[in-house]
């Protein structure tokens, strides 16, 4: 019996990386392409390609076959102090764009089977997520448009790129909307860092009886989902007769100065909390499952503590490793 194929795009990202170890274990021959290995781990990947995806004749030499599952992850994104502050955008919408009308134009040219395509909860309308205690995150609440940042923009326009190429070409497109992703190996400072990894990063680095800051009054909320979780739920959906969009996320909602309590517990260290300004994004956001139950049959039970004491653990080995 002839191996299985699959291309992961964004392999030397946090996620690819975790999906390609994950594919691998099921037996598949992986190509990873990034324009950088996997910063924390050898990557698993048979074949991983350096190179830019917003070169087209780069994407036309990687996608060389019939891939069995094409996986595209590959984008310009990071935390709130990346997408929210305004400076970003440009790079972001045309980065993630020209990657996306590249990858999806060279896989048509290979008869591409089946493409998987990473967007994100930020694409929801803000007007939707002024609570913080009752946001909707329902998959058909995403029109009229309203995104909150150029970020969530460019990742409807995508979704929307790829479901054409599905109408006009015959390309079995799934797409989900990630919803705040965390995990070992993961971003963990620098400034592209999203919520949980900053946390666990600033409590592992306080002083005993210290405090750290969290912008804003620390009261908006979100829902985090553990790594494992993403992977078992991308894999799932792409393997189903549902194209999407899907949310893939927690329904565990908790308020941010919540989540830094959360990782203080885990610590055993208690500290104080500094609110201070700074970008925050929507009020509330939470990911609502009936559709990818109803879908798929399945959906995301881990509980975030169960996925932060490794991901603390994690960030606290490199902040040790990193002092040495």
């Amino acid at each position: 019996m002839s191996t299985k194929t699959a291309l992961v795009c964004g392999a030397g990202g946090f996620i690819g990386s975790h999906l390609v170890r994950r594919l691998k274990q099921e037996g598949f021959w992986v190509r990873g392409v990034d324009l950088k290995f996997p910063e924390f781990s050898e990557t698993a990947a048979d074949d991983f390609v350096i190179g830019d995806l917003r070169d087209f004749d780069f994407c036309r030499a990687v996608i060389d076959r019939r891939f069995d599952e094409v996986y595209q992850l590959a984008a310009d994104m990071g935390g709130a102090g990346y997408i929210f502050i305004g400076e970003n955008d440009a790079d972001i919408m045309h980065n993630s764009a020209t990657i996306n009308l590249n990858l999806l134009e060279a896989a048509r040219r290979r008869a591409a089977r089946r493409i998987f395509y990473s967007s994100s909860a930020c694409m929801y309308p803000a007007h939707n997520q002024e609570d913080p205690d009752n946001p909707n995150c329902a998959e058909e609440s995403a029109y009229p448009a309203a995104p909150d940042s150029e970020y969530g923009w460019e990742k409807l326009f995508s979704e929307r790129l790829f479901l054409a190429y599905q109408r006009n070409h015959g390309i079995a497109v799934r797409v989900a909307r990630y919803h705040n992703i965390f995990g070992p190996e993961g971003t963990w400072t620098g400034g592209k860092e999203k919520a949980p990894a900053a946390l666990c990063r600033k409590i592992a680095a306080a002083p005993a009886g210290g405090a750290i800051e969290i912008w804003g009054d620390g009261q908006q909320t979100r829902s985090f989902l553990y790594i494992d979780e993403c992977v078992e739920g991308t894999l799932r959906l792409m393997r189903s007769d549902f194209s999407g969009p899907v949310n893939i996320g927690s329904q565990e909602m908790v308020s941010i100065n919540g989540l830094a309590e959360m990782i203080m517990g885990i610590a055993e260290k208690p500290l104080g909390i500094n609110n201070i300004p700074g970008p925050t994004g929507v009020r509330g956001r939470n990911s609502d499952n009936r559709l990818i139950r109803e879908k798929l049959g399945w959906a995301p039970q881990r509980s975030l503590a169960e996925g932060l004491a490794p991901t603390y653990r994690w960030i606290e080995r490199q902040l040790l490793r990193n002092a040495a």
